[in-house]
């Protein structure tokens, strides 16, 4: 399954590694409108969840970032106390602040420190527990699974999220360069995860089996299911600030590995000035997927 590795808001480590380093702090802006551009497919993925858990008393959000799906849990289940758990203070101090403009403080807290040992600080096991898109930062993927299942109440869920399909804003033929940009940089930024899965701390190759690593965690009752955004042309604001802010880290990140003629069109795409980039262009939309995979720890 391909990778999606838009990182929406659901990060927390910052990696020091050659061409793999991300400052999550400093992402904190681009996390946050990401998310919200995306609020309709968390929300689609939090109604189903609500059919699968019943009544939780204690959500975290491992990898929560600014909080922006933490207070979706909030308004979702408004029974729940909801924790976000992150490495960056900073996100988090802007989750504190998300939840007390959106009236769910009362029931908000975070907690930080780096996953999955701060769950170690847990004063309650939670009777669900959510990773999205942060798994796959920590080295040994399937050891985290166990970990975030032991932090479970018998009979919780754990839900992660990752894989899917890799975003698109653009047509295959854009009019300009050579068809087909965006598969190429999505090839580059495949070789960048392996890069960056790779000079991780601790890192073991694990074939992305979730389903199956659920189950060797000791969890039961296996279920998937992909969530879609769907925003057509002509794109709002924030969708091509989305683009925008995408097609500028592929630039920063792998646009090395282009050929000279795909670099000369990626810098167009992003020049404000020009009347073919995603800042002007009417054919500029939104469509992508995310995959949930839930597991629950035998009561």
């Amino acid at each position: 399954m391909a990778h999606d590795h838009d990182h929406d808001h659901d990060h927390r480590h910052t990696h020091s590694h050659a061409g793999t380093d991300i400052d999550w702090a400093e992402m904190a802006d681009h996390l946050e409108s990401q998310a919200e551009l995306f609020a309709p497919l968390y929300e689609n993925a939090l109604g189903w969840l609500g059919k699968e858990v019943t009544e939780p008393g204690l959500i975290v959000d491992a990898g929560s970032g600014p909080g922006v799906v933490s207070c979706l849990f909030a308004e979702a289940f408004p029974g729940a106390r909801v924790l976000a758990v992150d490495g960056s203070a900073p996100l988090l101090d802007r989750a504190l602040a998300r939840a007390e403009r959106r009236g769910v403080g009362d029931r908000f807290g975070v907690l930080a420190g780096e996953l999955p040992g701060v769950l170690d600080e847990l004063d309650y096991p939670a009777d669900l527990l959510w990773a999205g898109n942060a798994l796959h930062h920590l080295g040994d993927q399937r050891a985290a699974l166990t970990a975030f299942g032991e932090r479970l109440a018998p009979g919780g869920t754990l839900a992660i999220l990752e894989g899917g399909l890799p975003s698109r804003f653009l047509p295959r033929d854009i009019g300009i360069g050579r068809p087909g940009l965006q598969a190429r940089l999505d090839a580059l930024q495949e070789e960048w995860f392996e890069q960056m899965r790779t000079d991780l701390p601790g890192s073991v190759a694990e074939a992305e089996d979730w389903p199956t690593l659920l189950n060797s965690a000791g969890l039961k009752h296996t279920r998937s299911r992909s969530f879609l955004i769907d925003l057509p042309a002509p794109a709002s604001a924030r969708a091509r600030a989305y683009a925008a802010e995408q097609l500028s880290r592929f630039r920063d990140t792998v646009a090395e590995g282009l050929a000279t003629d795909d670099r000369a069109t990626l810098d167009r795409l992003l020049d404000p000035a020009d009347p073919a980039s995603v800042h002007r262009r009417p054919d500029v939309f939104v469509l992508g997927a995310r995959t949930v995979h839930t597991a629950v720890r035998p009561a």
